[in-house]
Order: C-alpha cells, then sequence, then structure tokens
C-alpha cells in the first residue's frame, strides 16, 4: 500500500490540478491509515486526551462487536438447518445450498461448522454490498469536499449489517445504507458532525419504507416459505406463556439460539463486546446503565399496574433484557460517541430516556414489539439540548457558589 502511494505521489505532477490528484487518491489514504498508523496523530495539549486516533477506536469497535457477529453467523445458520430439519429438506435452495452441498458440509444443525458456514454466506454479501454501496459514497463525498476518507464507516457498515434480517434483498441493503449515509451523516458534514446514528437511521429508512422484508414472522429464518415470529414478537403477542408454550427459554435468548437479526441475537456477546469497549474507555458505561435503570423502573410500573388486555404489561424486565435488539443497541449503538451526550451527567439521562422510550414502545404500543431502535433516534435528538441544560445548570451553579 505504501509502495502504491510512492507511486501515485509520482504521478501527481502529471495532474494539472493537485485537488483531482488528491480526491483520486482519497480511498488509498483510507487504507492506507486503516492497515498502518497515521502520521498525523495529536500528542500535545490542549487538544489531545490520550493517544487514541480515530483508527486505533473504530478498530477496537470492529473487535467488540466481532462476537455477536460471529454468534449471529452460527445463529442464522442453525435456526435455518432446524427449519430444514422440520420442512424435511435435505439441502437449501439456492445458491448456499448448492455451495454448501458441493463442499460436503451439509445441513446439520448439531454441526457448529455447517451452520456457520449456512450463517456466513447470508451474512458476506449483505455485508459486502453495505461496504461497496456505502463505500462509494464516502468516497464521493470526500472527493467533492477534497477531504480524505476515514474509518468511520467500516462501523457503520458493520453494525448495520448484523441489524438486518439475512433474508432481505440485496439491492435494498445498498438502498438503506446510501440512505444512512449521505441523508443521516454527509448532508451534516460527515463523521463527527452527524445527530443521527447514521447505521440505524439506514435501517429506520428500511423499516419504514419496506415493512414486508423487515418486519413479519417470514423473514427471520434464512429459508424460503419458512415463517416463524421471534421470542419478542410472541411475548407481545401471549406474554411470558406464550413463549413458555414455544419452547423458549431466557438462557436460549440470553445465548442468542433464538431467531432475530444477524447480529442482534447474542445477550452474552454483546456484553462481551460491552465490557472491552468500557474497559478501553470507548464506550460510556454510565449511558449502559442509565439505559438498564430506565428500562427496569419503566417494566417494574408496568408490572405493579398489569393490564387484562395487553400481555407485555407484565413480561419481567429480565426478558426485556434479552429479547429483540436491546442489548446490542445499548452497547453498540447507544454509546455512539457522536451523537450521544457527551457530558457526565446528560449521559445518564440520555441512557435514562432511551430505557424508559424502549419500553413504553414495546409495551404500550404493540403494533411495533422492538423499540430499540426508535428509542435510541430520539434520544440522538434530544442529545444535545440535554448537554446544553447540563452545562447551563453548571454555569448557574457556579455563578451562585461565586456570587
Amino acid at each position: 500500500m505504501r509502495a502504491l502511494r510512492r507511486y501515485l505521489d509520482r504521478l501527481q505532477p502529471l495532474f494539472q490540478r493537485g485537488g483531482r490528484f488528491e480526491q483520486f487518491s482519497a480511498v488509498f489514504e483510507m487504507v492506507d491509515t486503516l492497515l498502518y498508523t497515521p502520521a498525523d496523530v495529536t500528542r500535545d495539549a490542549p487538544h489531545v486526551r490520550d493517544a487514541m486516533d480515530l483508527k486505533r477506536l473504530m478498530i477496537f469497535v470492529v473487535l467488540a462487536v466481532t462476537p455477536a457477529a460471529l454468534v449471529g453467523m452460527y445463529n442464522t445458520g442453525y435456526q435455518a438447518n432446524l427449519a430444514m430439519g422440520q420442512l424435511g429438506l435435505a439441502i437449501a435452495p439456492g445458491w448456499r445450498g448448492d455451495l454448501l452441498d458441493l463442499l460436503g458440509i451439509g445441513f446439520s444443525a448439531g454441526s457448529v461448522w455447517a451452520c456457520f458456514l449456512h450463517g456466513l454466506f447470508y451474512f458476506l454479501p449483505i455485508y459486502l454490498v453495505t461496504l461497496i454501496a456505502g463505500g462509494l459514497w464516502e468516497v464521493l463525498f470526500a472527493a467533492v469536499r477534497n477531504h480524505e476518507v476515514n474509518e468511520g464507516f467500516l462501523v457503520t457498515s458493520m453494525l448495520f449489517s448484523l441489524t438486518l434480517p439475512p433474508t432481505i434483498p440485496l439491492w435494498q441493503v445498498a438502498i438503506g445504507i446510501s440512505f444512512g449515509v449521505v441523508i443521516g451523516k454527509e448532508v451534516f458534514g460527515g463523521t463527527g458532525k452527524n445527530f443521527l446514528n447514521p447505521a440505524l437511521t439506514a435501517r429506520a429508512f428500511l423499516f419504514f419504507a419496506y415493512p414486508g422484508n423487515m418486519s413479519g414472522a417470514a423473514v427471520w429464518t434464512a429459508l424460503d416459505g419458512y415463517t416463524g415470529a421471534t421470542p419478542l414478537a410472541m411475548a407481545a403477542a401471549g406474554g411470558l406463556p406464550e413463549l413458555h408454550t414455544q419452547g423458549i427459554t431466557w438462557a436460549q435468548a440470553f445465548l442468542g439460539q433464538i431467531s432475530g437479526s444477524l447480529g442482534e441475537t447474542s445477550t452474552l456477546a454483546c456484553l462481551l463486546g460491552a465490557a472491552f469497549l468500557v474497559f478501553t474507555r470507548i464506550a460510556s458505561w454510565r449511558i449502559m446503565a442509565g439505559v438498564i435503570f430506565g428500562m427496569v423502573g419503566t417494566v417494574l410500573l408496568f408490572n405493579t399496574f398489569g393490564s387484562d388486555t395487553n400481555p407485555m404489561n407484565s413480561l419481567p424486565w429480565y426478558w426485556h433484557f434479552v429479547l429483540g435488539g436491546y442489548a446490542f443497541g445499548m452497547v453498540f449503538m447507544a454509546t455512539d460517541p457522536v451523537t450521544a451526550a457527551m457530558t457526565e451527567a446528560g449521559r445518564w439521562v440520555y441512557g435514562l430516556l432511551i430505557g424508559v422510550m424502549v419500553t413504553l414502545i414495546r409495551v404500550a404500543n404493540p403494533a411495533f414489539p422492538e423499540g430499540m431502535m426508535l428509542a435510541i433516534l430520539f434520544a440522538n435528538v434530544f442529545a444535545p439540548l440535554i448537554d446544553y441544560a447540563v452545562v447551563r445548570i453548571h454555569v448557574r451553579t457556579r455563578a451562585r457558589q461565586a456570587g
């Protein structure tokens, strides 16, 4: 990569306008800074707070989300192979089934390798389309603005891919990530200037634009013709008794052996990522704690008052914790340093707001049982106001103390 960079430097005099050269080589700068330590790292006060540069921060986030991705790939294949066994199918339909059969892998739900590869063949095309479509927009805007392409999109592409159902059409993936990058980030100036999480913005667009491919009972199991509701949808229909009737245990939901999005099913994998992010001081533990406290407090209120018509009123808080995209959103989406609150007190308020909102959406709105995506986007909008209020309170408090 550095040799390629030196070759491009020799070509620079051939271009009459230097700006065109920088636009042409922006994509190589991104790969160069990804593979090597960038030379322009701040080291002195007052700007620098630690030795963490943008590349290292983004790589740490990718490492943190890797357990959720790996478990998600296995679970996607596991759910598909399990459904094949129930339907009596020997080979999965489509090119994935032909390829797995050609490799002699098989479709046994009891084989970790067979399940993982089957799920990988669903995740990989989605991720590649996300990288290509979103990366093109990133390079285009960097070229127009004569800016460098940074590594922030690597995290966005990974998180966006893991929030999708495995059966989503690839053209919708391209449209969704295009909307998230352009409307959710670039129109505001690019990385660091957006107030909405780009990955969640992309997913929200797909949910409202193509609800048939983002919700319902037919999109969560990677097998054509097979329908199966997610445990969260089951709970919305019949509460905790419905989960017991379907044979779904809390341990299965915690480990990630349930149907759902590609990378949101395993709470354990998300908690491993949370521990890594908190240890490296990339994510705020105050936001995560606020999300938990807000959810637990609101759920306990609903449990106390109850309802004869809404089964979700009686669902315990520890089930909310392991169902849907709650843990994934709490760890990787709510803690986004760009769109979250920045003040210490504001992070508590921001997290509490998400916890309360996700519970209200899940319980009080039975037509939309998930809620985590909209709760985080709602809090993103109020994050600047929360920080402003916290700062004003501190200023008035110090003025009174000094006066």
